[in-house]
């Protein structure tokens, strides 16, 4: 690399509706949330990040969850760089449509294998006895359906602010942008907009996550554990990653 560098992505974000989309993308933007819920159709922000020696400009695009603009979703799809994919831990349902969300990347993009995507189960914060999906089971079909992707696993919670920074610091790693290690946060470098024409949030700062296990999975099925022995020794260059 020389001095310096910059990077413009597309970061599309897919999933059902009412899973959290916008609360994900507003709280790590403008380090907002809100407990009411507003349909989207689409809207856009913009932001750039300072990461040492390399500027990353990235437009965040959250669609409708509804499945009511077929035409944008393709859209949507071919111009992304990077995917978001969302359902909710107290939802099998918004886990089905998930998966029609990847259905529709892999019949769209040729490239599919080689494109970021991230699976986040969002609503980490509900009680216990409301989760009808285990991160075990997500596991299994990340592993065995999808075991050659630049993918990443983790649950998260918008309202508590669980694993955000987290979650879009594994865009640079799977994208392969090089950022400082010893940095803990994204430093912004500019303000946001929005399609939407909605008033700006307050900086994101360097406010810290609440601290969490870093092990999604410690107890994971033979059959997993089987399908991610083979994939890295049949393949070093396997970015599925379920951390």
């Amino acid at each position: 690399m020389g001095e310096s560098s910059s990077y413009q992505v597309r970061l599309v974000v897919l999933g059902g509706t009412g899973v959290g989309k916008s609360s994900i993308i507003k709280r790590f933007l403008f380090n907002t949330f809100t407990e009411k819920h507003t349909p989207t159709v689409e809207d856009m922000h913009y932001r750039e990040f300072d990461l040492g020696t390399t500027t990353l400009k990235v437009d965040f695009l959250d669609t409708a969850g509804d499945m009511q603009f077929p035409a944008m979703r393709r859209l949507s799809i071919t111009n992304a760089q990077a995917f978001l994919l969302v359902y909710t831990i107290d939802s099998k349902t918004s886990f089905e449509t998930l998966k029609k969300c990847f259905e529709e990347i892999r019949e769209q993009r040729t490239d599919f294998q080689g494109v970021p995507i991230i699976v986040a189960g969002n609503k980490l914060d509900l009680a216990s006895e409301r989760r009808e999906l285990l991160k075990e089971d997500v596991a299994e079909w990340v592993f065995c359906e999808l075991p050659r992707l630049r993918l990443k696993f983790m649950e998260c919670s918008a309202k508590d602010n669980v694993n955000m920074k987290e979650l879009f610091r594994s865009f640079l790693i799977l994208a392969r942008i090089p950022f400082p290690s010893e940095s803990s946060s994204l430093h912004r470098r500019s303000s946001a907009h929005a399609s939407s024409g909605k008033a700006k949030g307050p900086e994101e700062g360097h406010q810290k996550s609440e601290p969490r296990s870093r092990s999604l999975i410690r107890r994971v099925s033979k059959k997993v554990q089987k399908m991610r022995e083979n994939v890295h020794s049949d393949n070093e260059t396997n970015d599925c990653i379920v951390s």
